[in-house]
């Protein structure tokens, strides 16, 4: 849970995820929404929608659901 904009590798570490899913398998992204200016964390510690879905298509990974009921974060799932 907010931790994906912390790696020092993000897309290292995304492509490594990608590798070790099953053709099932999902990847949760949980991050605070970029797109709140309400929401009272520094810019460097949100994300948006848009950059998640670029970052994880980067690496062969599609959006396949969100969740948007948490009071200040995105939960995103994606999978190959």
């Amino acid at each position: 849970v907010d931790a994906y904009h912390e790696f020092d590798y993000p897309r290292e570490m995304a492509r490594a995820i990608r590798q070790a899913l099953s053709p099932t398998g999902r990847l949760a992204l949980v991050e605070y929404r970029a797109e709140d200016p309400n929401v009272p964390i520094k810019r460097i510690h949100k994300m948006s929608v848009a950059q998640a879905r670029r970052e994880m298509a980067a690496v062969g990974l599609r959006l396949i659901d969100s969740v948007e009921t948490l009071p200040q974060q995105h939960l995103l799932f994606f999978q190959k």
